[in-house]
Formats: C-alpha cells, structure tokens, sequence
C-alpha cells in the first residue's frame, strides 16, 4: 500500500480526527489518529498487516511483538501474514513486560509493531523488554508515525505505513488552550 491509499483509508474509516487532544504522551495536538476506527474492520486490519508483512518478508522475523491494546491486533495480523508466533507486552505496576507465558529466547529474530507513533516512548519500552530476553529487535514497524519521521529508536529501523508531520505542543505552550478551545475526550491510554 503507498502512502496515499493508507490515509485514504484512515480518512474513509474516520480515524484522522480534528479537534483538541490530549495524547498519551502528555502533548497537546490539533488532529488525532483514532486507530481503532480502522481496526475495528478486519478486513482492513488484515490489507495493512499484509502491507507491514510484504516489507519484512525477507528479513528472518521469528516473533511479532507489539504492545497492549492496538499492538496485539497488529501483531497477530502481522504474524499471521508472516507465518510466525505473535505475542505482546503489558504494562504491570507502570513497566511494560511480558506475562502470560510470553518469552523471547536469545537470538530470536523480533519485528515490533506499533499502532500510533508521537514520541516512541512505548516502543523504546518495547524495544528493551525484547534485548532483556536476549532477543535482537530487528525493526519497528508503525501504523502511523505522527512524528513526521523525527521518532529513532537507536540502532532499530523503523518504518510507518503513513507518515504525518503532527504539531504538538506542551500543555504551557498550546494555542488551542490559549484560545479556549475545550479538550476533546480521546487519546490517553492511562499510562
């Protein structure tokens, strides 16, 4: 899929939002990607694993890997399209881990998937868990990287389906809050 068809999609299935949000990160933004509005169609789940799937095919992925909640679907799609074992990591008392019976051996060849990308910060969680097991990230694989590109996760390449240059602000520095604009109630995850 190029870039074009992916936010035709996203734009199809209402999940490139406008408004004032409140991101998990903490930052303030004027556009929200609402990612299950997409994945709560498995067709389209599936038709953009695939297109994550068709870019690693030849990179030796033992293991998907995508964190709690929008990452478990992504990895699933994503291993199956691959022909591999998909799990995911969650977060207890604040770390994000690995549980119910999810290991990685040392050596074990890691494609991570993320949904919504702003800072990376979940995903650099994500990235460690799997070197603490031994295991080698391979690469990042987003949905969506709203950081316009700017998101690295040291040594580990990453690619997005749909890149977006998204403004965001402290919650000192938004204009939206300076103009009064009220927040609208999306995008925290509790973390």
């Amino acid at each position: 899929m190029t870039q074009e068809e992916v936010r035709a999609l996203l734009v199809e299935t209402g999940a490139i939002m406008d408004g004032h949000f409140l991101l998990t990160s903490g930052l303030h933004s004027p556009h929200y990607v609402e990612k299950f509005n997409v994945l709560q169609h498995p067709q389209y789940t599936q038709q953009l694993c695939e297109a994550t799937a068709e870019r690693y095919r030849d990179a030796g992925i033992e293991t998907v890997v995508g964190p709690v909640t929008g990452g478990i679907l992504l990895a699933h799609e994503t291993g199956k399209a691959l022909g591999t074992r998909a799990i995911f990591t969650e977060r207890v008392d604040g770390n994000m881990t690995f549980r119910r019976g999810f290991s990685l051996r040392p050596g074990e060849r890691v494609l991570i998937v993320e949904d919504i990308v702003t800072t990376g910060g979940s995903i650099k969680e994500v990235i460690e868990v799997v070197k603490e097991a031994g295991a080698i990230p391979v690469a990042v694989a987003m949905l969506v990287d709203r950081s316009g590109g700017k998101a690295q996760f040291g040594d580990v390449p990453a690619s997005a389906l749909l890149t977006m240059d998204v403004e965001t602000y402290t919650p000192e520095a938004c204009p939206l809050c300076a103009a009064g604009i009220p927040m609208t109630k999306r995008g925290r995850t509790g973390k």
